[in-house]
């Protein structure tokens, strides 16, 4: 095991820590994480390299990181923990990991008025929210005129929209999220099944958002059903002719949103130096995320989901039957033609 802590001295640590507020709480996690030195976290976030570079600014500890995708940190935790290897104090990754994570009590609770000020979506058992996910409907400004856009999900059945729309291969989350809502707006299942049917008639199927947010921009296609708010937001500020915000001023509602956040392993070597972080990034942190265009999972007065209809991704749904989604939505986006 890495030098540090035992198991039970970080819980001893994570529950001093929990009852502590204000320059107290910091001062005591910056003095033991000092002692500790040096911190280990597995990430999927590729935006959190300037979070890591304000913290070790900020506080004298070395930060290790271990970066993947959110199934291959997923994957190494569960492996190392089975083997009695404590090798991360943090993981930084998606919901769904997050929560299989916690299902098999691999992570422990972190209190405190930051998180209290998170969403209420994003404050999940075991983890808590650190950015969201939010799925829009986006356009090329070039192939949609102003006055054109999209003014729901369900126009893009229409066969206007024909070879001009995109939906992502792995976006069984975002199914999900808007396959329920149907639901209980009181379509039938038959009705929601037609109606996605009918708008994969009219996509191509892309693989990756960034890869899809590249392609909208090139003018590949002129509609994505469910891209990243960021991907868009990020592209738009680097020049490319993308929006989510229509001439109207009122985006495509419902928007599907997604907790990503942060979790304290059970068995951090360095508890003090990883509840130190989480209080970082979920203060000075919201800040450099948010000019990566990412969205907080703390509100600010320029909430781009401010007033905007919401729904959340069925996690626990997503939990229990994850092969139940899985193969509905690959059954459905199987007849769009992908694109490479």
């Amino acid at each position: 095991m890495p030098t540090g802590t035992s198991s039970g001295k970080a819980q001893e640590v994570y529950d001093r820590i929990n009852g502590l507020t204000g320059d107290e709480r910091t001062k005591t996690l910056v003095d033991l994480a000092k002692q500790e030195g040096t911190l280990s976290i597995y990430t999927s976030n590729t935006d959190l390299d300037k979070v890591i570079d304000g913290f070790e600014k900020t506080y004298p500890i070395k930060v290790e990181v271990y970066r993947g995708n959110s199934e291959s940190v997923l994957q190494r935790v569960v492996q190392e923990q089975q083997a009695n290897y404590n090798g991360n104090d943090l993981v930084e990754t998606n919901a769904g990991e997050l929560n299989v994570m916690a299902d098999q009590n691999m992570l422990y609770p972190y209190e405190g008025a930051l998180r209290a000020a998170v969403r209420k979506e994003g404050q999940a058992d075991g983890w808590t929210a650190t950015r969201f996910n939010v799925f829009v409907v986006g356009w090329n400004t070039t192939k949609v005129k102003p006055g054109e856009e999209p003014k729901s999900f369900e126009e893009l059945a229409d066969p206007k929209w024909k070879g001009r729309v995109s939906l992502e291969v792995g976006d069984v989350d975002w199914f999900a999220a808007m396959y329920k809502y149907y639901l209980d707006q009181g379509k039938t299942d038959a009705e929601v099944r037609d109606l996605f049917n009918r708008v994969v008639a009219n996509a191509k199927i892309a693989k990756g958002h960034t890869a899809q947010g590249e392609l909208l921009s090139a003018g590949q296609f002129a509609v994505t059903a469910s891209s990243y708010s960021h991907t868009i937001d990020k592209a738009a500020d680097q020049g490319a002719p993308v929006s989510w915000h229509p001439a109207s001023g009122t985006p495509v509602q419902p928007i599907v949103i997604r907790p990503n956040g942060v979790a304290l392993m059970k068995t951090a070597p360095h508890p003090a130096a990883a509840m130190l972080f989480v209080d970082y990034e979920l203060s000075e942190g919201q800040k450099i995320l948010h000019e990566s265009f990412r969205v907080g999972s703390i509100p600010t007065a320029d909430d781009p989901v401010a007033g905007l209809t919401t729904i959340s991704v069925p996690e626990k749904e997503m939990l229990d039957n994850p092969k139940k989604w899985d193969a509905l939505y690959e059954e459905i986006v199987q007849s769009g033609r992908e694109v490479k």
